[in-house]
């Protein structure tokens, strides 16, 4: 039992709130591809392989930090610095998750399974761009949002589709603020180790760009709806969100490290959101 908790612990198996925030996005696609009725086994495969997937990217990430995670207050009891998981059981392990997705994308097209190799590299060039860049955020919003033009794919959608892009730059724009937010609980930790995230880069701008970023989420996701003729519970969703992005500026201006990291907790909220309006602007 102690190494399923360990496995459980590295793959976030145990905390799923990364997992809808890849999840929502993809439902939004299919909805949209499919004009509000998708085929029910690609609902499945997709859910399904977002969470496998999802995790194999938790397992990367904890591999690719596994020297600098035991410096960090929030990370060092992860598995792998704390040596509760080899370092050759992880890298089992994220085989196992990719083969796990790549078998579930096989039940889709061909456009498809090509479409998935280009989101294991982004998923698998994430965790090393931190070392590189203040932009790994922008990596992780590009790895987060490959899952819609996959779906949008699976569903028989068209690939030069505005409607697909545009969901899939409001999506980078989102998982950035987010993020950001999440990165803000590290700043003093990544400051001392080296480690680079948007939270540095932005610096005393970095609530002020997370508005920004959010705004052109919604104003992306309302030329959407205005693009699909979605109906209105679609734009009342969005207002809300408006709603519920102020919430988050509110209770994160201080720049608290656990008031941050509910904002970033936050944003599950506004996926699933989204989605239901946009489900139910389907119905109307």
């Amino acid at each position: 039992m102690s190494m399923l908790k360990d496995y459980a612990d590295l793959t976030r198996f145990n905390k799923p709130i990364g997992s809808f925030l890849v999840l929502w996005p993809t439902l939004w696609a299919l909805w949209l591809a499919a004009d509000g009725l998708p085929e029910w086994h690609l609902i499945v495969i997709f859910v399904l392989g977002v969470f496998s997937m999802r995790s194999a990217g938790c397992v990367i990430n904890d591999y690719a930090d596994r020297k600098v995670d035991g410096y960090v207050d929030r990370t060092k009891n992860r598995p792998l610095p704390s040596g509760r998981v080899s370092e050759k059981e992880a890298l089992m392990l994220f085989a196992g998750l990719c083969l796990l997705s790549f078998i579930l994308v096989l039940f889709t097209d061909v456009r498809t399974i090509m479409l998935s190799f280009a989101g294991l590299g982004l998923a698998v060039l994430y965790p090393f761009m931190k070392r590189y860049t203040h932009l790994p955020q922008l990596f992780l919003g590009l790895a987060f949002s490959w899952s819609i033009p996959m779906a949008y794919s699976a569903q028989g959608g068209d690939l030069t589709d505005p409607e697909l892009w545009m969901l899939f730059i409001a999506n980078c724009f989102w998982t950035i603020a987010y993020d950001t937010y999440y990165a803000i609980t590290d700043r003093p930790d990544d400051l001392k180790i080296g480690i680079k995230s948007t939270a540095i880069l932005f610096g005393q701008y970095d609530l002020f760009v997370i508005v920004c970023l959010q705004g052109l989420t919604l104003s992306l996701l309302t030329w959407i709806g205005v693009l699909a003729t979605l109906n209105w519970p679609y734009f009342a969703a969005l207002v809300l969100c408006s709603g519920l992005f102020y919430q988050q500026f509110s209770q994160a201006k201080t720049r608290d490290r656990h008031a941050c990291f509910r904002s970033f907790l936050d944003n599950n909220r506004i996926g699933g959101c989204i989605f239901l309006g946009l489900a139910f602007s389907y119905f109307i």
